[in-house]
């Protein structure tokens, strides 16, 4: 239960949630199998990248992907594996309220030698004000690029064309980028100069945002020139409406992509996903947006071709306008107001562009609640066979080193503890998830773990059995014994890490619970066992060496052959 320290526990010990995807082609045959392994490998690495532990993916037949997760509710996760995530940038080329326009019929589109007369006075619903607009966006308020000088702007004078006050540079804010603002839709741009497709004008006028689906067809085809998109989320109970140019920039242009916290010194309020492009995105972006910045200086504020629309599975998350310059730097940011855009939404957002877009698009067949794949009689025994296995331990160090077997003891345990907090904050912050063959990969690492006290233990008697003092024992045996631990753990981190980037499923928790453990013994054993033998040595009881001790002398000098034996103070 979240907010008491108990781990959260996997598919196999707590159930989940199975979502089976089903692609879809324009064809309606079976999708390629190489497109289909694909799709596995990166939904795979959505849900790794979200924090989930011990998710299962595999493809089911020629068409379907199953999915299961463990926990109940993830629908977050439900979301977001079959999500396309098909980023394009366009420029807008007409913006208006989400209603259908109810306005007169709209100019013809002219063939881009003759400019639409703008007189024509749409229907309230087509043209709201400035203050009624919807500013929100569902994913951002802005874009963020490199903030321009004031001087850059351009401001309309009188009736003639606006003309930049001076040649636009980009010149660094504080934090390296620049604000651009959405602005409200105050003139819906009812210009379709340019725009050479009937089809596309008609479905805007008609289109309607404010129902629940947003999707339009034909807004996530790379391919067409001219589409009509919706707004991806209604904010303030508006939403807004675009036909939208040619893509510019695709998604597999993004090279790098990470949720940003708020950085108050600069002013930003809310969470955020910085991208960064590709060599060729750099240059494309540029490109964009240096048209966007044309068209505000030509035709002034307002202009919705000033804007350049970031479009996500064929919605618009943000339509920023690029009024102070082009953005060349090859990077961008993407925020929005603190209630919409919070950490989950920006890890959400960055995960599904960072890891690329899905080759192609699936439906939810079915949606299930599954209960746990082994039941509480096999958990209990395998926990059972855990405790089982720590007594022998237990009762070995107690019976062979006496007094040094507390050490171990307190050594266990302490280890146990730290074990057992690193699975809970794992769990609470990474989604980590105790499963099985991590039940496993514990049990087997107390024999690891115990070796590493038995191995300084041994070193520890072999002076004594030489005739060296307890005390300057103590720190020789350490430097003796610490290279071979730290030679014995190396190996077996090692081959733990082999194991987890190699294996896949339950292998690959079994490794990464061996591994954690072999970095949880070197803790322990440096700053826990040694420094407690070091305290202990000090005291009558282990310094005299008392026969329940484990470092009696004589009873080292019994247990070792009479040639092996040496007078005090030779050297071994």
């Amino acid at each position: 239960m979240q907010g008491q320290l108990t781990p959260k526990l996997g598919l196999d010990l707590a159930g989940g949630t199975t979502v089976t995807l089903t692609a879809k082609t324009g064809s309606g045959g079976a999708p390629p199998a190489t497109q289909m392994d694909q799709a596995v490998k990166i939904m795979t690495q959505r849900v790794n990248g979200l924090g989930v532990s011990d998710a299962e993916v595999a493809k089911q037949g020629s068409s379907n992907i199953v999915v299961n997760v463990p926990g109940e509710g993830q629908d977050r996760v439900v979301q977001l594996i079959g999500t396309t995530a098909k980023l394009q940038f366009r420029q807008v080329y007409a913006a208006a309220d989400g209603k259908p326009l109810t306005a007169a019929p709209a100019p013809t589109p002219t063939d881009g030698k003759k400019k639409n007369d703008k007189k024509a006075s749409p229907s309230p619903s087509a043209t709201p004000s400035a203050s009624s607009t919807p500013r929100g966006r569902a994913l951002s308020e802005a874009l963020t690029a490199a903030a321009p000088s004031p001087s850059s702007s351009a401001s309309p004078s009188g009736t003639g064309t606006p003309k930049p006050s001076g040649t636009p540079k980009a010149s660094p804010s504080p934090s390296g980028t620049p604000n651009l603002q959405v602005p409200p839709i105050a003139n819906p741009g009812q210009d379709y100069t340019g725009i050479d497709d009937k089809a596309v004008i008609k479905q805007f006028e008609e289109l309607n945002c404010y129902r629940s689906d947003k999707t339009v067809s034909g807004a996530n085809d790379p391919n067409r020139k001219w589409v009509a998109a919706c707004d991806q989320k209604e904010e303030r109970g508006q939403v807004a409406k675009y036909i939208l140019g040619p893509v510019r920039v695709l998604g597999e242009q993004v090279a790098e992509a990470n949720a940003m916290p708020p950085d108050a010194t600069q002013g930003q309020a809310s969470w955020s996903v910085q991208l960064r492009f590709k060599s060729q995105g750099a240059r494309e972006f540029g490109e964009v947006t240096t048209d966007a910045y044309k068209a505000f200086q030509e035709q002034g504020q307002g202009t919705p071709r000033s804007q350049v629309a970031i479009v996500l599975d064929g919605k618009v998350v943000s339509a920023p306008t690029i009024e102070r310059g082009a953005i060349t730097g090859g990077t961008a940011s993407i925020d929005g107001p603190p209630e919409s855009f919070t950490q989950t939404y920006a890890t959400d957002l960055a995960n599904v562009l960072k890891y690329g877009a899905l080759p192609l698009e699936f439906t939810q067949s079915s949606i299930d609640e599954v209960s746990s794949t082994l039941g509480s009689d096999q958990l209990r025994g395998g926990l059972i066979a855990g405790a089982i296995g720590l007594v022998l331990v237990v009762l070995y160090c107690l019976f062979y080193y006496r007094g040094l077997g507390v050490v171990a003891v307190a050594s266990l345990v302490v280890a146990a503890g730290i074990t057992y907090l690193s699975v809970v904050i794992l769990g609470e912050n990474m989604g980590f998830r105790l499963s099985l063959p991590h039940i496993i990969g514990l049990i087997v690492s107390i024999g690891i773990t115990a070796d590493s006290f038995i191995v300084y233990f041994e070193r520890l008697r072999d002076e004594l059995r030489a005739g060296r003092k307890l005390r300057p024992s103590v720190e020789t045996a350490w430097k003796r014994a610490r290279r071979t631990i730290l030679v014995a753990d190396a190996v077996t981190f090692l081959a733990a890490l082999v194991l987890f980037f190699l294996a896949v499923g339950g292998v690959a928790g079994f490794a990464f619970a061996m591994g954690l453990t072999t970095l949880i013994d070197i803790v322990v054993v440096f700053f826990f066992t040694k420094p407690l033998v070091a305290l202990l040595s000090r005291t009558k009881f282990f310094g005299k060496g008392h026969p329940m001790s484990g470092l009696d002398p004589r009873r080292l000098h019994k247990a070792t052959p009479a040639a092996s034996v040496r007078p005090t103070g030779q050297e071994a």
